[in-house]
């Protein structure tokens, strides 16, 4: 999985390229290379390797796993039209969040993110709804395996901060990112659990901070999240 990961980052490369980036002999990586080939997990393109379209089906039956995905996507399809920002909806897995579905209305920024993509999740309102709903026990283990890494100057990367942060979501019901996770762009998200109080995933929307600000941002994006995430739940308990 090293050379997947590898050519994830690079896009592509060659067998030697990829020998020095994994730090194997050549003869090694060939071998690899062409079972993952064989098996239509990589393509070769005149001697340069890059990720196949097969892993779009490995995604997507990972992505259909999650029951939350076809209950919400509808919402963050709703609030992304609706507010004319980005609509997004993460579940968490390994300790990171992982991005199922995420929608752009149509005055949206373009920021890298995408279905797929694995963010920490101190360091986003999104993540940090999952945070506060999960078990102090939990989010201990979270914080000692990833640690609190500085993403923007806004970053909580205190744990006692971070855990005086999670009771006030707790309290409020929204969790609000001020240029945590990037320069630019704020936040606001819920975390959606079942009946049972499980944590399923969390919904938001975000924007610039031209035009998140305010009243906007503290009071007009939280309640609409909030009852984007009613229906949400209400769907997952009775579906």
């Amino acid at each position: 999985m090293t050379i997947v990961e590898t050519l994830k980052e690079q896009e592509h490369a060659t067998l030697t390229e990829l020998a020095q980036e994994v730090d194997l002999p050549k003869s090694t990586v060939f071998n690899h290379a062409k079972t993952l080939e064989q098996n239509e997990y990589l393509v070769n393109d005149g001697g340069s390797y890059r990720v196949g379209c097969r892993f779009l089906e490995l995604g997507a039956k990972a992505r259909d796993y999650h029951d939350v995905y076809e209950i919400a996507r509808q919402e963050v399809d709703r609030l992304a039209a609706e507010t004319g920002e980005i609509s997004a909806l993460i579940i968490e897995e390994h300790g990171y969040g992982v991005f199922l579905h995420r929608e752009e209305g149509t005055q949206a920024v373009h920021i890298d993110s995408y279905v797929g993509q694995r963010i920490y999740l101190h360091g986003a309102a999104l993540g940090k709804a999952i945070l506060a709903s999960l078990p102090r026990e939990r989010v201990d283990g979270i914080v000692d395996q990833h640690g609190l890494p500085a993403l923007t100057p806004n970053t909580i990367t205190d744990r006692e901060e971070l855990y005086e942060e999670l009771d006030q979501i707790e309290e409020r019901g929204v969790a609000l990112d001020d240029q945590e996770r990037l320069n630019g762009l704020r936040g606001v998200a819920v975390p959606l659990t079942d009946a049972d109080g499980n944590v399923l995933g969390s919904m938001s929307i975000a924007g610039p901070t031209s035009r998140v600000q305010d009243e906007r941002f503290r009071e007009e994006f939280p309640a609409k999240i909030k009852d984007a995430a009613d229906v949400v739940e209400l769907n997952v308990t009775y579906s």
